[in-house]
């Protein structure tokens, strides 16, 4: 399987990500395409301001079974004039996701150390597995290269969101009353939508839209198709707007325009985006939500950034929690130290 591999040109970094050792550094993406995992690396880089690569691994067959501890698939091996490390190598590689880890090691090993290295998430293989690793608070692993925070990365950024402010998207910009962006998961390994799960959810936001808000809602591939169709009709006789995956995502205007955010328990990368807005977030609560995305959810409970949702609008005051430039500058100030001891 040939990787999808694609140039992105970004434009310079501010002020605080331009440490002298980036300014021309050629980078790589490696995922297996998983888009939480990607979008991650992306909001690194444009962070960064680096110019990049996606190289995306294959993401099924023996050799993703094995991972993170199993070798990469030789057809996609260095030298490999197709493979997802085709090439010259790169100064920087940052990767996430467990497939992604038998790759970095790779470039690791080919290039002697040379390229610099940095992995989001636990690569379940060790602090040692990559010269820079970011992980959440609330995962165990440490190490002098641990690098840690209470929300993740995202591509969510204050240029983003100011430029939706800026240009309003006509299918937002006519709402009137209260916009309220709503963020809907769906299931996973860790957790199903239960009956009575969907029916509460429906009901709260009902009465949101009954004490004169407008809804704004999105949902995932994994939401679940009763839920979907409930939360469309639901905003169709309330005057709301339900993205239903056509034409451009309207995920960053639904932020930058929102009032106050619901988003569901099952997702923390959407919890770090919407906490990153300054915005009250109201926490939809699913039984067996993960427990270590409880730990957050918590911390950002004491921040005064989040609460329940119980189906009513909540004042919160807080300033926006935005962990991607802190992790960028972590980051880069790894690979200075990096470059300058070789």
């Amino acid at each position: 399987m040939s990787p999808v591999a694609d140039t992105l040109a970004r434009p310079p970094a501010t002020d605080i990500h331009a440490l002298p050792p980036l300014a021309g550094a050629r980078s790589w993406i490696v995922t297996d395409g998983k888009a939480g995992d990607e979008n991650q690396c992306v909001g690194i880089a444009e962070t960064l301001g680096l110019s990049y690569e996606i190289r995306r691994v294959p993401a099924r067959g023996p050799f993703g079974w094995t991972a993170p501890w199993g070798p990469i698939d030789p057809r996609e091996a260095p030298g490999r004039a197709r493979g997802a490390l085709a090439g010259p190598f790169p100064d920087l590689l940052i990767a996430s996701g467990r497939r992604a880890v038998p790759y970095l090691r790779a470039v690791r090993r080919a290039t002697g150390g040379r390229t610099f290295t940095a992995f989001l998430k636990d690569p379940r293989t060790g602090h040692d597995s990559a010269d820079f690793i970011w992980v959440p608070d609330y995962d165990d692993l440490r190490g002098p290269n641990v690098f840690t925070t209470l929300t993740a990365p995202h591509l969510v950024t204050p240029i983003r969101i100011a430029a939706a402010r800026a240009e309003l998207d006509p299918r937002l910009a006519g709402l009137d009353g209260r916009r309220v962006a709503v963020l809907i998961g769906g299931d996973s390994r860790h957790l199903s939508y239960r009956k009575a799960d969907m029916k509460r959810l429906v009901s709260d936001l009902r009465k949101l839209a009954d004490a004169g808000c407008r809804l704004m809602v999105t949902v995932s591939r994994r939401t679940p198709a009763p839920l979907s169709e409930a939360l469309r009709k639901l905003v169709l006789g309330t005057g709301g707007f339900f993205w239903d995956g056509t034409g451009e995502n309207p995920y960053v205007a639904m932020l930058a325009l929102a009032e106050t955010v619901v988003v569901t328990s099952d997702s923390a990368n959407m919890v770090s985006e919407a906490v990153s807005t300054g915005a009250p977030v109201l926490l939809f609560d699913l039984p067996r939500t993960y427990i270590r995305h409880r730990r957050m959810f918590a911390g950002l409970a004491m921040a005064g950034a989040l609460k329940p949702f119980i189906g009513r609008l909540e004042p919160l005051d807080y300033k926006p929690i935005d962990a991607t430039p802190v992790i960028a500058r972590a980051l880069a100030e790894a690979y200075a130290a990096h470059r300058g001891a070789r």
